[in-house]
């Protein structure tokens, strides 16, 4: 058998922040729900803050939404493409936080299932 290639090839091991922050709680209707109140007050917020938002302050909300976001239902590579999104000044006034924590909370539900 060869060598294994990657990362862990040298018997290297992920500092133990990063596989803190890499794990999956499972998820639950009560985290789903958190979730999806938190993307429902930052979408709010954004939305009154006008079409093209105060100048850094939009990014800020974004930034705590997609942290707050992760840290309940755990980080998803759909949220990557949404905080971008939101960087944009017309876009931005869309639910997207929203529409991400639904897309995301059932991707980890069927995740979650159990195999038959």
């Amino acid at each position: 058998m060869g060598k294994l290639i990657g990362f862990n090839s040298s018997g290297m091991k992920l500092p133990s922040q990063l596989t803190r922050l890499a794990e999956v709680p499972k998820v639950t209707n009560l985290r789903i729900g958190l979730a999806l109140g938190v993307a429902v007050v930052a979408d709010g917020i954004e939305i009154c803050t006008g079409f093209f938002g105060w100048v850094g302050f939009d990014q800020v909300i974004d930034l705590i939404t997609m942290i707050v976001i992760s840290r309940i239902i755990g980080f998803h590579p759909l949220m990557l493409p949404t905080f971008v999104i939101e960087l944009v000044p017309l876009v931005a006034d869309l639910p997207t936080w929203v529409a991400c924590v639904v897309a995301v909370g059932a991707i980890r539900k069927r995740e979650q299932r159990p195999k038959t």
